[in-house]
């Protein structure tokens, strides 16, 4: 009985890992930076989620992350555990609206004033979609650092603002960062991705 017993988990065994298949070893980033660069600042349409950690001055915040990308309409919903303190911020040129938790709607001065008070500074929103991206925004000047031996940003400082990419994540064919920090002087703000969807 035992042999064959033996017998049976042995070619249940065999047969378990020949439906193994190895991953394919995917290959660094080809594509030298000068062509990524403006492809990256192209894009215009994408979501994620992740979490991020805030602290600003003597203020701290740890919320979960939804950024929707769609066109020059970002909106990002930040919430924290168990849907405390929920915000959701458009935001669209200039233009900025709030919503809160409780329903209440802020616009553009009162909006920016609502931000900075609940996250310790008011967020670049417009420079941030081109941070997270891991390029920097086109529209002022900026000091590179790239990776060696990858066509990707390693860090990367413009308006004052320092970013550091300490991880990259695939995302179909395309290196996207995964870990991130944001940092001016006592503001600073690491954010990880969970997910990307171009």
């Amino acid at each position: 009985m035992l042999p064959r017993l033996a017998a049976a988990l042995g070619v249940a065994a065999l047969g378990l890992l020949a439906g193994c298949r190895t991953l394919p070893v995917v290959a660094p980033v080809s594509v030298p930076w000068e062509e990524r660069r403006p492809q990256l600042q192209a894009r215009d349409h994408f979501e994620l989620k992740g979490r991020v950690a805030i602290a600003a001055a003597d203020q701290g915040v740890n919320a979960n992350l939804q950024w929707t990308q769609a066109g020059a309409s970002t909106q990002v919903t930040l919430e924290g555990p168990l849907g405390v303190g929920a915000v959701r911020i458009n935001a669209t040129g200039n233009r900025l609206a709030i919503v809160t938790a409780d329903g209440q709607r802020l616009d553009n001065d009162a909006a920016h004033a609502e931000l900075a008070n609940r996250l310790g500074f008011d967020p670049p929103l417009q420079r941030l979609r081109f941070w997270i991206q891991g390029v920097p925004d086109p529209a002022t000047p900026a000091t590179e650092t790239i990776e060696p031996g990858q066509q990707r940003l390693q860090a990367l400082a413009q308006d004052g603002w320092s970013i550091l990419y300490m991880a990259y994540t695939q995302v179909g064919n395309e290196w996207l960062p995964q870990r991130l920090t944001v940092q001016r002087d006592a503001v600073r703000v690491r954010l990880l991705v969970d997910g990307w969807r171009l």
